[in-house]
């Protein structure tokens, strides 16, 4: 176990005041936090996980390292050394790629799944991957269903993107292949999420994660906290979001409100979802030790008035890349509200910011605070030096990086200020903050990992490129998601469940910490649930969920870590607008 020693300071001050004849002088022993007190495996007393919204690896990173550069954008010039990383440009994607098949000549008496499919009369070039422009940072948000994402990677082909999990409508006024399905092939590069690239050039990247199933926002939210989509309770109706696991329960596939919550309440979008009681959370664990924790969502404090004065569950705020203004809080991204043990589903205020992250008084009454918060109490209770050791960040949702709402400029302003502010703090010497994704949106990706867990629901229609398929699962066949090799898991109530089908997609995945490696590119197989294995072996002795959890076959992030070093990586402080270098630390 790592800990910390407070021996060496002291007494090296001492041996300096008697250097100068100075024996009458008591030197206090330095503060220690109570989070920097507690035992740990490794360095890292504080984990930040900035959990963004929709995004594939290649849509973000296709090109990485090599920015196209153009005049009057933020530049990107890699470093020498920079490592090749597995992306559309290293495997010559961009200008020959399978998508094109989805032009007419090319699918006739094709079937996909269980789909026999049509083409869709575009020309080839527009169903090539391209390079999106800073000035088409607001993109429609793709299909991003589960079974729309299995019929796009096609067993492996990758091949049937536009024909799936294209989005059904574009921006007004855009042209070209920007204008087509062929939009969901579409990559940033260096000059448009900047920031991005400079965490991965200074720090820490993984090229090999993805999410633990396919599927959208709901399951990757709950996913990342507990390594479990299994044991759904729906009230209100049915939903195929939510579908029948073969062993007499449900499995969440899609997106569900929190049943209960206030601003679900208002929203007045049934049916809504909880997790049965025998799911556990990553907090259920830290509760358990005593640990600090929580998740902050944007949007969370009811209480707040925002500058255009909106306030409740009608929050909002105005976003010059989008040119709209859209609601902060999105409940059925909420991870922890799923949970009778963690929610706050009246979002009561806590007692005091010295309390947050901790158990508090209020939680036991009726509106328990239960560690839930907004984004701005994260800033709060650091800048007080209350700094909870496990926090989970959700932008708002103008900066959350989710297409519709959101976007990458406005996703690395909310990146860059929290990682700007943290690397201020005294405590940055022992920070980890972990970027990383609840979904691809269904942009395309060319790296394939088979299933290693399997599922076969072929009963709980669903809708895909505009066609409704009989079952969730058309990956490797008619109502399967399999492999060689791939078992279905198990689900909270120990038998083997359907809809759990996984690894998912590629999302991006970086670490940035004083003791991240410099420069480097990870391969080691990762998923949501590593993020959990993270904190369950840095806090708890390598303790698991159990009923089921993929934290405990998940990959471990701790490749990305240089724990024999020093841990004096320089700080890096970027632009929030350009996600460009600063020469100085911003004011706080």
């Amino acid at each position: 176990m790592f800990r910390r020693t407070l021996l060496p300071i002291p007494f090296a001050a001492l041996l300096a005041l008697a250097a100068c004849g100075n024996n009458n002088v008591n030197t206090p022993a330095p503060v220690v936090s109570a989070q920097d007190a507690v035992a740990t495996a490794t360095p890292i007393k504080h984990v930040v996980v900035i959990f963004g919204e929709n995004v594939s690896f290649d849509h973000y990173f296709g090109t990485y390292p090599s920015a196209a550069n153009p005049t009057g954008e933020p530049q990107f010039v890699a470093a020498a050394g920079t490592p090749t990383v597995n992306n559309l440009i290293s495997n010559n994607l961009i200008t020959v790629n399978p998508n094109a098949l989805a032009t007419s000549p090319n699918t006739a008496g094709r079937t996909v799944g269980s789909v026999a499919i049509a083409g869709l009369g575009l020309p080839a070039t527009d169903l090539v991957p391209f390079r999106l422009d800073r000035s088409q940072a607001n993109t429609s948000s793709q299909n991003h269903a589960y079974a729309a994402e299995e019929l796009a990677y096609d067993n492996g082909a990758m091949d049937a993107f536009p024909l799936f999990t294209a989005a059904t409508a574009t921006i007004a006024g855009s042209t070209g292949a920007f204008a087509t399905k062929g939009q969901v092939l579409g990559y940033f590069d260096g000059n448009t999420v900047t920031a991005m690239w400079n965490y991965a050039q200074n720090f820490a990247m993984n090229q090999n994660a993805y999410t633990d199933t396919y599927g959208p926002s709901t399951p990757g939210a709950i996913e990342v906290v507990s390594g479990q989509n299994n044991g759904a309770v729906v009230t209100g109706g049915t939903s195929p979001n939510a579908i029948p696991d073969s062993a007499g329960g449900f499995t969440m596939i899609g997106d569900l409100d929190p049943t209960g919550d206030v601003c679900t309440i208002a929203a007045n979008s049934p049916p809504t979802a909880v997790m049965s009681s025998k799911n556990k959370n990553i907090g259920d664990l830290l509760n358990a030790k005593g640990l600090t924790w929580g998740g902050f969502m944007g949007g969370f404090n009811l209480q707040t008035v925002n500058p255009n004065g909106t306030v409740g569950c009608a929050r909002s705020t105005f976003s010059q890349v989008l040119n709209a203004t859209k609601a902060d809080y999105v409940q059925h991204h909420a991870w922890f509200q799923y949970y009778a043990s963690t929610a706050n589903l009246a979002h009561t205020r806590p007692t005091s910011t010295a309390l947050i992250g901790a158990t508090d008084p209020l939680d036991n009454t009726a509106t328990p605070v239960h560690h839930q918060y907004d984004t701005d109490d994260f800033f709060a209770a650091v800048k007080a030096g209350n700094y909870p050791s496990v926090n989970f960040l959700k932008a708002p949702a103008i900066s959350d990086g989710h297409p519709g709402n959101s976007d990458p400029i406005d996703e690395q302003a909310f990146v860059t200020k929290v990682i700007n502010f943290l690397q201020q703090q005294p405590d940055w010497k022992n920070t980890a903050v972990i970027i990383a994704y609840d979904d691809s949106d269904g942009w395309y990706d060319h790296r394939f990992k088979a299933p290693t867990s399997a599922s076969f629901d072929s009963t709980t229609p669903q809708s895909a490129g505009g066609k409704t398929v009989a079952g969730s699962d058309n990956l490797s066949g008619v109502g399967q998601c399999t492999a060689a090799g791939a078992v279905q898991p198990q689900g909270v109530n120990g038998g083997a469940v359907n809809g759990r089908c996984g690894p998912g997609t590629r999302t991006p995945f970086i670490v940035v910490s004083p003791w991240a490696k410099v420069n480097f590119v990870d391969d080691t197989p990762i998923t949501q649930a590593s993020v959990v294995r993270f904190i369950e072996d840095n806090w708890l002795s390598g303790q698991r969920l159990g009923g089921g959890s993929f934290d405990a076959t998940a990959g471990s992030i701790m490749n990305m870590f240089n724990f024999s070093g020093s841990g004096n990586n320089p700080t890096l402080f970027l632009d929030q607008s350009l996600g460009t270098k600063l020469a100085a630390a911003p004011a706080s």
